[in-house]
């Protein structure tokens, strides 16, 4: 097994639902981006060093998970449910799977790989 895979391994239910449900869309709508443990928490980025040029992240803390994307104030939000954070970063906080829209993700996911590959 691999550091993500322990990582999310790791988590109580339905967090841990939430966190594998996470790294399949991700990994569906990234193909080309290589996920890895940095700072203690999964981050996909561009190239084969995490953290040199990341796109989005999954942490997790007590009752939810973070999924959180580096460039998330420059992407496209037609829903609202990104809230901005640090720099130009934005997340959403999820508790349970059901949270997740796949298309709704993907569409950040790609916007935020498009703005990070330039």
């Amino acid at each position: 097994m691999d550091a993500v895979t322990d990582y999310l391994a790791g988590l109580d239910a339905p967090l841990r639902e939430t966190g594998e449900k996470l790294r399949s869309l991700i990994d569906s709508a990234l193909p080309e981006a290589t996920g890895a443990m940095w700072h203690g928490h999964p981050v996909w980025g561009l190239g084969d060093r995490p953290g040199r040029t990341p796109v989005c992240l999954v942490k997790a803390y007590s009752s939810y998970l973070t999924f959180g994307l580096w460039r998330g104030q420059d992407v496209a939000d037609a829903s609202g449910r990104l809230a901005p954070g640090a720099r130009r970063m934005a997340s959403v906080k999820l508790r349970t799977v059901d949270e997740i829209d796949p298309d709704l993700f993907a569409g950040w996911l790609q916007q935020a790989y498009a703005l990070e590959a330039r």
